[in-house]
C-alpha cells in the first residue's frame, strides 16, 4: 500500500496479510480472504413527517482455506488479530473433513489482475441526517405540489452508502478500493373518486453531484402517478410490447442468468450450450464494459481477483460465450471470464440505430408499453415468463389509456428472437444499461 493509503484500506490490508499468513503456518496449500468496512445513513420520509433515520457499519472477513481440493470456509464481523486467527482455525478444520473437489482452487495465476486502474467510483457525501431529511421532505414536497390529486404517499428516501474491501490470495495477490453510492426515491399516490394509483421515481449515482434533483425526481413520481388514473383492464389477446428501459433491464438480467457459469454446469438453463448460436435479431449487440468511469457496477477486478476486461458477450445476435468464475469455468473446461460475483456494465446496443421514444411507438403501432411488473414468474429452466403488469395501451404510435391488472407472457428464448428495435432512451441506473425493447408479439392475459 502507498504512504497516503487510505487508512482503512490499509487496516483490512494488514488483517487480509495476518489472515493469509495464519492459513499458510496452519498448513493450507492455498487461501483467499475477503475484508471490508462498510458505512452509511439513509432516512426515510413520509407526508413531510420523519419516518426512519438509520445510520449502519458493519464490517467483515471470510476466509476459505484449501487443503489439496477439500475446501472450509468461515467468516466473522470481529477484526481483531485473535478472531482473525480463529476465524482461519474454524476454516481450516471445516476443510479437513470436507470432501475433495476436483474443480476447487484459486483462480488461474496468470487471470489476475496485474493492473488496478482508478475507475472514480469513491465520493463520499458528507450528509448529515438533518440535510438527508430536508432533501427527503423536498423530493416529495415538491411531487405532491404537482396536483392537488395527490394527495398521499408511500415516502420519499435518501441514502449514502460507502464500501471499502480488500481481496488477497495465497498467490500473491492484495488489492482494494473504496466505492459508494448514493440515491434519492419517491412514491406517491394519485386520487381521483375511488380510483386509486401509485408510481415512484428515483436516481442513483456513485457521485451525489450526479443524481436527479430531488424536486425533479418528486415531480416525475408525481407525473407518473397521475399518468396512471383512469387505468382499464385488456381483453385478452397477442399483441406487440414495448418494455420500458427499467423494465427490459430484467429481461436481460434473465438472459445473463441463463448463461452464467452455474446455470451451464448445473444444466439449469434455456440457453444451455448456446454458445455460438443466433439467440438475438443481428442488430442486436452487448458488450461488457467494468471499466466505466463512476460505472455503477465497474470493478477493477472480480470477487477471485481476476482482472475484468472489454468483452463482446453478443455479436450480432450471436452469443461469443458464457459469465464465468473460475469454478464454473473448470466445471465447464473453459478459463474464467472474470465476472466471479456477476457482470460488470452490460451495454445493450443496436447497430442499426436506437430508436427515439416517439418513433419506436409509432413502430409499436397498437400494442402495450409495460412501466411496472410484478411477480416472479420466470423458470429460468425452460424459459417459460409470466408476469403481472402495468403500463399503457398504445394506439396508432400514441398513449391511449392506462391499463393495470393484466398478465404478459411467452417464453423468453423466441421473446429474444422477435425483438423488433431498441429505444434510444439508455437507463445506466444499474449493471446493464438497455433502452426500451420492442417486442414484435406476446400474450396478454387480462378480463
Amino acid at each position: 500500500m502507498p504512504a497516503n493509503a487510505d487508512p482503512t484500506l490499509q487496516s483490512l490490508s494488514d488483517v487480509a496479510t495476518l489472515a493469509l499468513e495464519e492459513a499458510q503456518r496452519q498448513g493450507s496449500s492455498q487461501c483467499e480472504v475477503d475484508a471490508s468496512v462498510s458505512q452509511g445513513l439513509s432516512v426515510s420520509v413520509r407526508l413531510g413527517e420523519v419516518d426512519t433515520v438509520e445510520y449502519q457499519r458493519d464490517r467483515g472477513l471470510g476466509v476459505t482455506v484449501y487443503f489439496g481440493q477439500r475446501k472450509g470456509t468461515a467468516s466473522t464481523a470481529d477484526l481483531t488479530a485473535g478472531a482473525v486467527r480463529d476465524t482461519v482455525s474454524k476454516a481450516c478444520a471445516i476443510a479437513r473433513y470436507t470432501a475433495a473437489d476436483p474443480y476447487a482452487g484459486l483462480v488461474e495465476p496468470d487471470a489476475l489482475a496485474r493492473e488496478i486502474p482508478d475507475l472514480d467510483l469513491d465520493h463520499p457525501w458528507p450528509l448529515t441526517p438533518e440535510a438527508a431529511i430536508e432533501l427527503a421532505r423536498e423530493c416529495e414536497g415538491e411531487g405532491l405540489a404537482v396536483d392537488a390529486r395527490l394527495n398521499n404517499s408511500e415516502g420519499s428516501a435518501v441514502s449514502s452508502q460507502r464500501h471499502t474491501g480488500i481481496y488477497g490470495n495465497s498467490l500473491g495477490f492484495l488489492a482494494g478500493y473504496s466505492s459508494t453510492s448514493h440515491s434519492v426515491s419517491c412514491t406517491l399516490i394519485a386520487q381521483a373518486g375511488d380510483d386509486m394509483q401509485r408510481d415512484y421515481w428515483w436516481s442513483v449515482a456513485r457521485d451525489a453531484a450526479d443524481l436527479e434533483s430531488a424536486a425533479a425526481i418528486g415531480r416525475m413520481a408525481g407525473a407518473r402517478a397521475l399518468a396512471r388514473l383512469g387505468a382499464r383492464r385488456l381483453r385478452t389477446r397477442r399483441a406487440p410490447v414495448v418494455y420500458s428501459p427499467d423494465m427490459a433491464r430484467g429481461l436481460f438480467r434473465h438472459f445473463i442468468g441463463a448463461i452464467s457459469g452455474p446455470s451451464q454446469y448445473r444444466k439449469s438453463s434455456f440457453l444451455l450450450n448456446a454458445a455460438g448460436e443466433q439467440l438475438f435479431p443481428t442488430f442486436i449487440s452487448m458488450q461488457e464494459r467494468p471499466h466505466i468511469p463512476r460505472g455503477l457496477a465497474s470493478s477493477p477486478f472480480d470477487q477471485e481477483g481476476a482482472a475484468t476486461h472489454d468483452r463482446e458477450l453478443v455479436r450480432e445476435g450471436v452469443l461469443q460465450g458464457y459469465v464465468l468464475g473460475s469454478y464454473s469455468a473448470r466445471r465447464l473446461g473453459l478459463k474464467t471470464t472474470g465476472n466471479a460475483g456477476g457482470i460488470h456494465n452490460l451495454l445493450v446496443t443496436a447497430t442499426q440505430g436506437a430508436l427515439e421514444h416517439t418513433a419506436l411507438l409509432q413502430r409499436l403501432g397498437t400494442g402495450l408499453l409495460v412501466t411496472e411488473l410484478m411477480g416472479q414468474g420466470v423458470n429460468g429452466v425452460t424459459g417459460d415468463y409470466s408476469r403481472g403488469a402495468s403500463g399503457f395501451w398504445i394506439e396508432n404510435g400514441a398513449m391511449a389509456y392506462p391499463v393495470h391488472e393484466i398478465t404478459i407472457a411467452g417464453n423468453l428464448k423466441s421473446m429474444y428472437r422477435d425483438i423488433a428495435a431498441l429505444g434510444d432512451d439508455i437507463d445506466t441506473r444499474g449493471s446493464i444499461r438497455t433502452g426500451s425493447v420492442l417486442i414484435a408479439e406476446m400474450t396478454i392475459a387480462g378480463e
